[in-house]
């Protein structure tokens, strides 16, 4: 089955086939994935080994991945159908809840209320299993609501920053 994945923006085609092989954009990949707990997973690229946590929300992920932060899309070959046919495009708009993957300490807040922020930017850092973690915004937008202050601890979802 074809799927395709957008990841902080970037389009990539994936392909899973019937017998387990995966490319992307057409090209194989050698990729094994284990799930280690609910929302933490052991995975094997190319000899290397990551520990990865994959946050389900409605209609996106968010996937921690070496102290980096990927927010993502995945849409099967159905879903493009009708998000074409509707017209609706792959971009988020609106509010936007910025919640923490994992539980952790904030260690910093590096943004007001009110403050504009590119897309890109490090909003939130957050220490986990001793490795600090840069939560960055999915989108250019306004900080609404600072939900957290530093040297917080918070759980896993815990609402930290809201922006529109």
């Amino acid at each position: 089955m074809k799927y395709v994945t957008i990841i902080n923006d970037k389009e990539f085609e994936i392909e899973i086939g019937n017998d387990g092989r995966l490319t992307v954009n057409g090209e194989p990949r050698d990729v094994d994935f284990l799930p280690l707990g609910p929302a933490l997973y052991s995975v094997l690229r190319q000899h290397s080994s990551h520990e990865v946590v994959i946050d389900v929300h409605d209609d996106s992920y968010e996937v921690l991945m070496s102290g980096r932060l990927y927010t993502g899309r995945v849409l099967d070959e159905r879903a493009q159908l009708l998000a074409a046919r509707s017209g609706g495009g792959l971009i988020d708009s609106g509010e936007i809840s910025i919640k923490a993957p994992m539980p952790g300490l904030v260690i910093a807040v590096l943004v007001d209320e009110g403050q504009a922020v590119t897309k890109g930017q490090t909003i939130i850092i957050l220490e986990s299993m001793k490795m600090q973690n840069e939560l960055k915004a999915p989108r250019d937008g306004v900080v609404q609501r600072i939900s957290v202050e530093a040297h917080q601890s918070v759980e896993q979802n815990k609402l930290l920053i809201t922006l529109t």
